[in-house]
């Protein structure tokens, strides 16, 4: 949308609604620019030049939208508040096919457009919301003549797991357009086409929402947040026709581990619970300690340390269970061991047990393979550095700071950058102590930022 010399009435109505002050809005604004990496200064003249008529840069309008929705409880958009046009606003279909192919094509076509849509607090609960029916007998009405069967859903598969080992050593901007061009063009109309049974339509439902989500873990890797909740939302829709129960739940719990991610409890805890309702009984002892662990991690956001503890538990139970094998769509983590011990160091990590922390990283790394989660071990080194230094044990920090730094050579990836950025100020510190290696490990950090 263009510059206006006409007074923006909606976004004016929109503020007054909400009984905030601009000065309200603005410190918002900030607060959600700063969980998508950027550093803002808006203040309330910005505001009061919004109103006026100006538009916002950049992912600015984005985030107002986002602060206006987590002030009123409900989705508010750009187009309500008057910062786009219908025709420009991020396509939202209640067909899951449709909007495959809107997002594959946007991410292929208007890249910038899509990386700059905004994370939503209210756009977790989507799922708790969300009725399958109707949809579902909407696309069983728009078959096509085209035939499919399990061949063409094991090449998608196949593509998938290509594409999701790369990101792994490569980071989530490898291979993101092909991704989502194969997501648009191919997988999606698949599912429009005629099958031999219902057991194959499940599977191909099934296969193109891992690719979803692929999709959504790439730009979750990328830090563009907005985007890769889309792409969750849209794999849990193609879950629920696949599997309502254990791949369904899986995908609730992808936006769950998203928010808390973002320090973003809110809907984290009725999302996971629910997701354990669906699953637990129906899914392998693996996938349900995947589940009760993203449990733990929502109970310790919200300082319930009891409730995490007993949640804890749970994870290391299902762990224990060698029942049915794991699912490709919980696989797609890696070893469930793996994650559970990661992911008990964080829940730790929120209940200030610097100790049990460093104790599950190490844990961890001894789970996963280095070459073949090359990303992870990176990323696991960052933390385990992180959890040394809350220990008062400069020397250890500096030289597992190091090894991740090491591991995260040539890697296109946020998270990787945002790790390099977290550690800066404590290595500044230990510089100015003498530490040995800090000064050069401080050196490569901003080389490797730069």
């Amino acid at each position: 949308m263009g510059p206006s010399n006409e007074p923006n009435h909606l976004l004016r109505e929109a503020i007054s609604s909400t009984r905030w002050t601009y000065e309200a809005l603005a410190a918002a604004v900030r607060r959600i620019g700063a969980e998508n990496g950027e550093s803002l200064r808006t203040s309330k003249s910005a505001v009061a030049h919004w109103v006026k008529g100006r538009q916002p840069t950049g992912q600015v309008g984005q985030y107002v939208a986002e602060a206006l929705s987590r002030r009123v409880g409900r989705s508010v958009t750009t187009v309500e508040i008057g910062f786009a046009e219908p025709s420009e606003s991020l396509a939202s279909s209640h067909d899951p096919i449709e909007a495959a192919t809107i997002l594959g094509r946007a991410d292929v076509e208007r890249r910038n457009f899509l990386a700059m849509a905004a994370f939503s607090a209210a756009g977790v609960a989507m799922p708790l919301g969300y009725d399958p029916e109707p949809i579902s007998r909407l696309m069983r009405t728009r078959t096509t003549a085209t035939r499919v069967g399990v061949e063409e859903v094991e090449v998608v598969r196949q593509i998938t797991a290509v594409f999701s080992s790369a990101d792994e050593r490569l980071g989530g901007g490898h291979g993101l357009t092909t991704v989502t061009a194969y997501l648009a063009d191919t997988a999606a109309p698949m599912l429009s086409a005629r099958f031999p049974n219902e057991g194959v339509r499940q599977q191909a439902f099934g296969a193109v929402a891992e690719l979803a989500y692929l999709a959504g873990w790439k730009h979750h890797d990328l830090g563009q947040e907005g985007a890769a909740q889309r792409y969750y939302q849209l794999g849990y829709q193609l879950a629920v026709e696949a599997d309502p129960y254990g791949h369904a739940g899986w995908m609730m719990r992808a936006l769950a581990h998203q928010a808390l991610s973002l320090k973003q409890p809110r809907n984290c805890l009725a999302l996971i619970e629910n997701a354990l309702r669906r699953s637990v009984g129906r899914v392998d002892g693996q996938t349900e300690a995947l589940l009760h662990i993203t449990h733990a991690r929502a109970f310790a956001a919200t300082r319930d340390k009891p409730s995490a503890a007993r949640a804890l538990l749970a994870a290391e139970d299902a762990l224990t269970r060698h029942d049915d094998p794991q699912p490709s769509f919980s696989l797609v983590s890696g070893p469930a061991a793996g994650t559970v011990a990661s992911h008990t160091a964080r829940t730790l990590t929120d209940l200030d047990d610097h100790a049990g922390t460093e104790q599950q990283h190490r844990a961890a790394l001894i789970r996963w393979d280095s070459e073949k989660y090359k990303r992870v071990h990176a990323l696991t080194y960052a933390d385990l550095g992180d959890s040394l230094a809350a220990q008062a044990r400069a020397d250890e920090a500096v030289g597992t700071w190091s090894r991740a730094l090491d591991l995260m050579e040539g890697m296109t990836s946020d998270r990787t950058r945002k790790a390099i950025s977290s550690i800066r100020p404590q290595l500044a510190i230990y510089r100015s102590r003498g530490v040995p290696g800090a000064s050069d490990l401080e050196r490569r950090a901003r080389e490797a930022l730069t």
